[in-house]
Parts: C-alpha cells; sequence; structure tokens
C-alpha cells in the first residue's frame, strides 16, 4: 500500500506535530463554538473534532446530536478557519458528513473491531476523496486493525492515518485503555509511510495522565496528537474527565517536546552506530545464553519423562519469581519488565518440555 502523507497535508504549523482537538461530544451550538473560538487563539490546532454520533456502552446516555451538530461544525469553520473532523460508523453517517462539508472522516475503536462495520463505511466511500483516520481496535489485535486500514484503501482513500487510542483490559491499570506501546509501533515498522497519531484522552481517561502520555508518543515518533478540549468540561455531557479546557490544553502543549528523526548524512547519527553495535553484540550474548538455558531445560525435560513428574512445579515457580524479583531490584531493573521476562522464559520451558513429554 502507497499512503499519501495525511500529516503533511492537514498541518499548518511547520515541523510541530500535528494537533486535533475539540470536545468528545457536540452538546450544543454554544459549547462547540465558545470550544473552537478558545481553541482558535491557541494558534496551535490543525483539525477541530467533535463526536456528532455517540456510540455509547448503555442506552440513555448522551448519544450526539446527529445532523444537527453537523451544522455547528458549518459555523466552526466559517468563523475559525478550522478543518473539521468527525467520526463514522455507518454509510449514512458518511453521506451526512460530507453532505455538510467535513474535512476529515475517522473510523471508532469499535468499528474497527467490526469488518462488516467498516467494508460498510468503505463501499460509501469509493469514488470520494476524503482523509480517513482509522482507530485501533479496542481489543488488541494488530491485524485487525490492519484489516481496517486495508478495506479503507481498497475503496480507494489513500490520505489515511492510524489513531492509537489504546486497548481495553480487564483489570486494575492506571489507564482507561492500555496503551501497549508496542502495538502502534510494530504498526509503523510495517507501513512506515502511513501517518500515526496518538490519542491520549482515551488512553488515560484523566487529565492527569495525558501530558506524559503525549510526551511519549512523541518520543515515538508519531505524527500528530488528538486530544479533548471543552470550554466548560465540568459541565460535559460525556468523558468530563478527560477533557482540557482550551487554555489548560495550552498549558500542556508549551511543555512538550517535539523530537527530531534523524536522517542518513546528520553527524548524530554517527554516535548511536557507535552505541547500536554495543547493544547488538548485548543482544547476541543474551540469546546465546537463552540457547544454552534451553539445552537445560531440555535435560530437565527428559529427565521428568523419565521419572514420570509432572512439568509444572508451582513451588519452583514461585521461587523463580521471587528470586529473580529481589535480584532486579538489587540492579535496579523494573520489576514489571523482568516479571514479563521470567513469564516469556517460563512459558518456552513449558513448551520444551511438552514437546519431550509428548514425543
Amino acid at each position: 500500500m502507497k499512503f499519501s502523507p495525511l500529516s503533511s497535508w492537514l498541518t499548518s504549523h511547520g515541523s510541530q506535530a500535528l494537533l486535533i482537538s475539540g470536545p468528545c461530544g457536540a452538546e450544543s451550538r454554544e459549547q462547540v463554538l465558545q470550544t473552537a473560538q478558545g481553541l482558535s487563539q491557541l494558534n496551535r490546532v490543525d483539525l477541530f473534532r467533535a463526536g456528532v454520533w455517540k456510540p455509547r456502552t448503555r442506552p440513555g446516555t448522551f448519544e450526539g446530536k446527529g445532523e444537527e451538530a453537523l451544522k455547528w461544525l458549518q459555523e466552526v469553520k466559517t468563523q475559525f478557519g478550522f478543518k473539521t473532523t468527525v467520526e463514522v460508523a455507518t454509510a449514512a453517517h458518511v453521506e451526512l458528513a460530507l453532505k455538510y462539508g467535513v474535512d476529515v472522516l475517522w473510523i471508532g475503536a469499535r468499528s474497527t473491531a467490526n469488518p462488516f462495520s467498516v467494508q460498510e463505511i468503505a463501499d460509501a466511500l469509493k469514488g470520494k476523496d476524503v482523509p480517513v483516520m482509522v482507530k485501533n481496535p479496542v481489543q488488541a489485535d494488530l491485524q485487525l486493525w490492519i484489516g481496517a486500514i486495508e478495506r479503507v484503501y481498497n475503496a480507494g482513500i489513500t490520505k489515511l492515518a492510524a489513531i492509537h487510542r489504546g486497548f481495553h483490559f480487564y483489570g486494575k491499570s492506571q489507564y482507561r485503555n492500555e496503551p501497549v506501546w508496542q502495538i502502534p509501533i510494530e504498526l509503523r515498522t510495517l507501513f512506515p509511510e502511513l501517518s500515526l497519531f496518538c490519542d491520549p484522552s482515551h488512553i488515560c481517561g484523566n487529565k492527569e495522565g495525558i501530558p506524559s502520555v503525549a510526551q511519549k508518543a512523541l518520543d515515538l515518533g508519531m505524527d500528530g496528537l488528538m486530544i479533548e478540549s471543552h470550554y466548560q468540561p465540568e459541565n460535559a455531557l460525556s468523558d468530563k474527565e478527560q477533557q482540557f479546557t482550551p487554555q489548560a490544553l495550552g498549558e500542556v502543549l508549551a511543555h512538550l517536546v517535539q523530537r527530531e528523526q534523524l536522517h542518513r548524512g546528520d553527524k548524530r547519527v554517527d554516535r548511536l552506530i557507535e552505541l547500536r553495535k554495543i547493544i547488538d553484540q548485548i543482544d547476541e550474548d543474551i540469546l546465546n545464553s537463552v540457547q544454552r538455558r534451553n539445552r537445560i531445560i531440555e535435560q530437565i525435560g527428559l529427565y521428568k519423562k523419565e521419572h514420570n513428574i509432572s512439568i509444572f512445579q508451582l513451588e519452583r515457580w514461585q521461587e523463580i519469581l521471587r528470586t529473580r524479583a529481589g535480584w532486579a531490584e538489587h540492579l535496579g531493573l523494573s520489576l514489571q519488565h523482568v516479571e514479563k521476562l521470567c513469564q516469556l522464559l517460563h512459558e518456552e520451558s513449558i513448551r520444551l518440555q511438552n514437546a519431550l513429554m509428548n514425543k
């Protein structure tokens, strides 16, 4: 797939990351215009967003104003010169959004998770020349995300972008949606020309965490941010905890640091190459150690088979977790990282032993 660089088409602020902002939902004409006025004073927003159709988990909550709100977005364009974007979930949404001059469409996480919905939207986009942004699916499934992008691309849309908004996680977490940064990194690796934005508002679910997540997205080389703003967040009808006033958003933006991408010929690359060579050698040493470890695991598997001992031994696994945690603390390493590493090694150990047991 060959993409047109959506970020360069939209941004009007030089080398700065593209910024998409606006309220979670378009609630009233006053709310939309007041928020747009505040954002216009920042001289930093490239695309004004607002939820016109709001897919909610349960009925009885605010589900958007529909076609009426599209008229308010027209006023935003006329009065403040913003390009506008809304979420679409059906073919009818696409037709109405284009009828009222919406500049960019986005496909939400719930729609991305359903290939039937994405295909309906893609069919409605055939023959249209409108940029489209595709949010990651609710679940952490890279192939599902790629599939949605492919469906839109196959409809003839080349001005495409992906939006990383985090993934549903069952259990306690500091995030509303776990970022799982490795997935957008892998998407960027597979499709380096595809514009990639981050939505810290939906990752965090609260204002407090947004600055650090936004900075990490920029540190990872993402092309832009989608951050929600409302002129009176405390009165918002949806997601009020994660919306900034335009003024507060300006303060957040003032503290973000834009990182540079290195290119061949840049003298700074030479020092990085030296350090990366050291990393390469360390990685080779690690893999050699894993190979030696696996050979011992195979001997353990054969011994257990010979003496009819079960593969999983709870006490031993508890001992591994306990001792490695102590080693991690002593070495100043992240306990979470070491636990994940132990889990991966243990899974491979069980796989190898199981293969020997049943050979």
